[in-house]
């Protein structure tokens, strides 16, 4: 297998499980409103920064994948 090669199916799966994450969180979080609508603020804060770490490691996943690409 090439690093080129590799470094295509890394970045494709990197996509996959950033969206299967924040896709969780996200049926997770309006599961948690629906049921104690008095907590949807933290509900909903908690969400935001967990998608927002999923989504750098996400980006930094897939530089290094950019990177062994081009090297």
């Amino acid at each position: 297998m090439t690093p080129g090669t590799f470094a295509t199916l890394a970045a494709g799966l990197v996509t996959f499980s950033a969206a299967f994450g924040i896709g969780k969180i996200a049926a997770s979080a309006m599961e948690g409103i629906a049921r104690q609508p008095e907590a949807s603020a933290k509900i909903q804060t908690a969400m935001l920064i967990a998608a927002a770490l999923i989504e750098g490691v996400a980006l930094f996943c897939a530089v290094i994948c950019f990177l062994a690409l081009n090297k």
